[in-house]
């Protein structure tokens, strides 16, 4: 046998050595991308098209998201389109090892373990943004943030835009907007119609309660349900906690969106009120601690708490922990019993992360499949526009927005109608009136 040829010394500085769990089967994850595919054939077509048009080609793309087999679709797709691709997870807890190991396995740079400790996850944000990205998609905003900070000027020059995919991170896009911060065009995916109010509203009021349920084997009928904020997310959670069997209290701070919840037949209070009539609690909001430790104090014994935001500080945990009495326990798999002073206990979910991808398998892949094409077309955007686009968040053209639910129509078989000649004159004049 012929000795092996020792590497020269380009080749040893170019390998990528990625960051996984020693633990991750890179074949069980290929086998759930391909589930995955088959629900998101839309976004299988707008990669197909990629292909051919390699709008990518020699560009650098750091990702920050779920890592998931939905994800890796759109990874795929990018990757497709000529992109060199650095993929993190933007959440410690809903990474899923066997699929960073299946995307790693196809030359993708991955580093994402699950369970990782806050010191590891900074240090893959950090990796994925050493290929000095020129699109960064981001979920959260960590990615983009660590870009702006000192000593990253070298990264930050070469960066034509980004996207952003939760309601978390367009918050801290906007307030780098507004301080003037934000250097480089960032689109706000999550405020497309087909991400806000599909993936928030359906894939999240679905997945939340699939989360609940596993981790707690919970009978949902009769108890009362607290949901904490009503934008698209908390009207997801709160419907299908109606359609289950709970009575629903929704907690909110703005007028508006209180006064729909109103309308839509749940009853309305502070948290402060709700905290003491609740079984089940879930935060929906993007803020801080918006279940406190005061909060918790007085509530029933036996309460469930859970967050479906992106960070895990809408629960005061640090609070919590300082009420606490003893060692907690973990009752199930997902689920902690921490007893408090005075003798109540809380029941934990998810270490208060993401309840619906610390507990279950995050939004089925149909929802997701709209969401990742916002992320696809928005990186697509940049690529050809980004001389033109200035600095600060802003919102993906309505256009593609309105592309992005025709490619999902098409996909589920479904036909729409179109304007007619007459009907395009018409919403476009002004003299025709009552005759």
């Amino acid at each position: 046998m012929a000795p092996k040829r020792k590497r020269t010394e380009t080749e040893a500085t170019n390998e990528v050595i990625n960051t996984l769990s020693p633990n991750a089967n890179a074949a069980e994850g290929l086998v759930q991308i391909e589930i995955a595919e088959k629900g998101m054939s839309a976004l299988v077509k707008v990669g197909e098209r990629f292909a051919k048009e390699k709008p990518f080609s020699g560009l650098r793309i750091s990702v920050n998201l779920h890592v998931t087999k939905e994800t890796a679709v759109l990874i795929r797709a990018l990757a497709k389109g000529g992109a060199k691709i650095a993929l993190t997870g933007c959440n410690a807890f809903s990474t899923q090892d066997n699929i960073a190991a299946a995307l790693a396995s196809e030359g993708i740079e991955v580093h994402a373990k699950h369970g990782c400790s806050k010191e590891e996850y900074y240090e893959c944000v950090r990796k994925v943004l050493a290929v000095e990205p020129h699109i960064i998609v981001d979920d959260g905003c960590d990615l983009t943030v660590e870009a702006h900070k000192k000593g990253a000027e070298k990264i930050l020059s070469n960066v034509m835009g980004g996207c952003e995919q939760t309601t978390s991170g367009v918050i801290r896009a906007k307030n780098m907007t507004e301080s003037g911060a934000l250097k480089f065009p960032l689109i706000a995916t999550n405020d497309n119609k087909t991400k806000c109010m599909l993936d928030n509203y359906y894939g999240t009021g679905q997945s939340v309660w699939d989360g609940i349920m596993r981790a707690t084997a919970m009978f949902v009928p009769s108890k009362v349900a607290v949901v904490c904020g009503y934008g698209a997310c908390g009207k997801g959670i709160a419907l299908r906690a109606k359609g289950l069997g709970a009575r629903v209290i929704v907690t909110e701070v703005h007028p508006f969106q209180a006064l729909q919840a109103v309308y839509d037949g749940f009853m309305v209070m502070p948290v402060a009120d709700a905290a003491k009539e609740g079984d089940v609690f879930c935060t929906a909001t993007g803020n801080k601690h918006v279940l406190s430790a005061a909060h918790m104090k007085t509530m029933k014994d036996g309460a469930v708490v859970c967050n479906a935001g992106q960070f895990d500080y809408e629960i005061d945990l640090d609070g919590l922990r300082a009420m606490q009495v003893g060692k907690s326990r973990m009752i199930r798999a997902n689920m902690e019993e921490i007893t408090i002073k005075g003798g109540n206990v809380i029941h934990l979910l998810g270490g208060g992360n993401l309840i619906n991808l610390s507990c279950a398998e995050g939004h089925p892949c149909e929802v997701m499949s709209t969401s990742f094409m916002g992320q696809a077309l928005a990186c697509e955007h940049i690529a050809h526009h980004h001389k033109s686009l200035k600095p600060g968040y802003m919102n993906l053209p309505e256009d593609l927005d309105d592309k992005i639910a025709a490619l999902q129509l098409a996909a589920l078989g479904v036909r729409y109608d179109t304007h007619t000649k007459e009907q395009k004159t018409y919403a476009k004049s002004w003299a025709e009136g009552t005759e």
